[in-house]
């Protein structure tokens, strides 16, 4: 049976860990194993990093610059280099592959989104290997995915993936760092993201010199893909052959089980594609209206207004310690919401001069998160 499989490697894998010269053998090892899965009818994409830290290496910096005008000219010297050394590995096994280099604003646009759907669509078909990463040369702060972990999931989102596969440097996901925690316990399957918090796992920060990454992003992007009913697997980015065992059913790496019902593709636009512009601050019965009565969002739930909005702006939901709930497009910009918070919806044309929607949020513009 033909699966959509989206894998992500990261930069601790694609290269050797003193000297930042890219693992060669590992590379090698990865492309025959995506390709052999082509072979078998699979439609297989690449997330792979490792631009800036070929860059860095390529032009002799000793460390991952901060500045980010630096940053992004040292993503243009490595992205050549790492998609020169795909394209020679795979042109070998003779397939075909595309560089797909994508920035936030990409998905933020709903048009641009489902553009992208296409091209990805399209790639496949055509029996292509999309090798993505994100476009650091022309990325900004405030559009960047922040590491490739989120990238690739939401890469398996939009295209409806069935495995997602998070190559790294560590076995599975262990309840703390077992590099510096000899006792840390192995973790093989999560079947909800509560589990997680129950054990106590201690996720620690990014994981090498030359990476963005990190345990935490790992599981940030395994939230998303399994809300989108995307079975996800943490593995070992050294041995790419784990791949093809792990999906002829040998029990390797940590598996983080779908969720039965898999949010929209709207709804998944909305929580994790867009950028949110602005919070709300709601009270216990509007929190309790959203989160076990699925309702709307009105303006009485509101307690407080947090940044500057328009109307079908993406905003965050949360309750009064800060804690993100929900995120939904707003029907009203942040200067008449802070007029009508608290208020009832009755009075919304008294207090705007005009008549607007009953609701700040519909609950189909609305996704928990």
């Amino acid at each position: 049976m033909t699966k959509t499989i989206v894998v992500k490697i990261g930069t601790s894998s694609l290269t050797q860990p003193q000297t930042g010269q890219l693992a060669l053998s590992t590379i090698a090892t990865l492309a025959e194993t995506l390709t052999h899965l082509r072979q078998q009818g699979h439609r297989v994409i690449l997330v792979s990093s490792g631009a800036v830290g070929v860059g860095c290496v390529r032009l002799g910096l000793t460390e991952r610059p901060k500045a980010i005008a630096l940053k992004q000219a040292v993503a243009a010297v490595g992205q050549g280099r790492l998609m020169r050394v795909y394209d020679d590995l795979f042109t070998t096994l003779q397939q075909p592959i595309a560089q797909v280099l994508l920035t936030r604003s990409d998905l933020v646009q709903r048009s641009r989104y489902l553009n992208v759907s296409n091209t990805f669509g399209e790639l496949l078909e055509l029996g292509v290997i999309p090798v993505v990463n994100e476009n650091d040369t022309v990325a900004v702060d405030e559009l960047k995915f922040g590491d490739n972990d989120t990238l690739s999931a939401l890469v398996a989102s939009l295209v409806e993936a069935d495995w997602l596969f998070l190559l790294t440097d560590v076995d599975k996901l262990y309840s703390a760092d077992p590099r510096s925690v000899p006792d840390a316990q192995p973790i093989s399957l999560v079947t909800s993201m509560k589990e997680l918090t129950e054990l106590q796992v201690q996720t620690g920060s990014q994981g090498s010199q030359w990476g963005t990454g990190g345990m935490v992003t790992k599981i940030s992007a395994a939230r998303i893909a399994i809300a989108a009913g995307v079975r996800t697997v943490i593995t070992q980015g050294r041995f790419p052959r784990n791949i093809a065992k792990i999906l002829q059913g040998e029990a390797i790496g940590t598996h983080f089980l779908p969720q039965p019902e898999p949010t929209s593709a709207r709804k998944r636009w909305i929580a994790y594609g867009l950028v949110p512009a602005g919070k709300l601050y709601l009270d216990t019965g509007a929190i309790a209206a959203i989160v076990e009565a699925g309702k709307s969002l009105l303006p009485a739930g509101i307690k407080a207004v947090e940044g500057e909005f328009d109307s079908q702006d993406a905003v965050q939901l949360c309750d009064g310690n800060g804690q993100e709930i929900a995120r939904g497009l707003v029907n009203y910009n942040s200067i008449d919401l802070e007029k009508i918070r608290g208020c009832h919806s009755r009075d919304i044309p008294r207090i705007l001069g005009h008549v607007g929607a009953e609701t700040v949020i519909h609950r189909d513009n609305l996704v928990l998160t």
